[in-house]
């Protein structure tokens, strides 16, 4: 996976903030400068916090873990969504589902509903219904798609949330917290870092600055789905190997040798006697 350098950083307009009148107390350790009223991102600590969560996220998902990309701005979503389907990672970009994190068990139902509902348009069975029915469940279903379009192959809940904006996506931030599940943010100057599991001091109005970091964080996702397929292989691998050296291992049983009757001989002074009688 490519590493991400601070030319490329300052390219792409990450260490653009907002407004020195806009910003977050909180967020002065992760601001340069200021020039000409706006903020200057000190683009070593973007690059510290970003090499933290690519760690992060191809640890998690190789161990099994799943990450889902969040963001419904209008500049971010189309950039998140073709990061996020392009490695297959879960995604929500219209709007964030209320309770996807704290009522796991209810979008758990509504994920398989779509999918059943999505099979038996496929094989045919809306047949047996009026046109008029057909149409209103083509209607409803591609209306769940669009939210739930993203997250029909997540079997699991989460173990991490990426968001590009946290003021944004708020009730996803609170939600994950509630729920322990870590959050990777790209926090700019006027939020709150302290709130972020894993923060990457960027600009997050910016597409260039969202496209870079998003791609990279879903590069890393890609890395840790390899690394899980390839820990899985050695795992299947290893029974046939232990069978096989097992078999090879086995004592070979000497050859059991032939037991040979041996007659006694006749009794000699028997054989005297039968002379004599002669």
């Amino acid at each position: 996976m490519e590493k991400i350098t601070l030319q490329q950083l300052l390219e792409a307009g990450c260490h653009f903030g907002h407004k020195s009148e806009r910003w977050n107390p909180k967020a002065r350790d992760f601001i340069y400068t200021e020039k000409d009223g706006i903020h200057i991102i000190d683009l070593a600590k973007t690059k510290v916090g970003l090499d933290n969560a690519i760690r992060y996220v191809t640890q998690s998902v190789a161990e099994g873990g799943e990450i889902i990309f969040t963001a419904t701005k209008r500049q971010a979503k189309g950039v998140v969504k073709e990061a996020a389907a392009a490695c297959n990672a879960p995604y929500l970009v219209e709007r964030w589902i209320g309770g996807f994190l704290t009522n796991w068990d209810h979008i758990q139902k509504n994920i398989a509903k779509i999918i059943r509902l999505d099979q038996e348009a496929a094989e045919g069975k809306w047949k047996k219904y009026p046109k008029h029915e057909q149409f209103k469940l083509a209607r409803y279903l591609a209306r769940l798609k669009v939210f739930y379009g993203g997250v029909l192959h997540l079997a699991v809940l989460p173990v991490a949330l990426y968001i590009v904006d946290i003021r944004k996506e708020r009730a996803a931030m609170l939600e994950a917290q509630r729920r322990g599940i870590a959050v990777i943010a790209i926090v700019d100057t006027n939020t709150d870092p302290e709130k972020i599991d894993y923060p990457i001091p960027a600009n997050d109005d910016a597409v260039g600055s969202i496209q870079l970091i998003t791609n990279a964080i879903a590069g890393a996702y890609a890395a840790g789905k390899q690394l899980k397929q390839k820990a899985e292989e050695v795992q299947q691998q290893k029974p046939v190997q232990d069978s096989v050296q097992t078999k090879q291992e086995q004592p070979v049983a000497p050859p059991k040798k032939k037991t040979v009757k041996r007659t006694q001989p006749k009794n000699k002074t028997a054989v005297k006697q039968t002379k004599t009688e002669a």
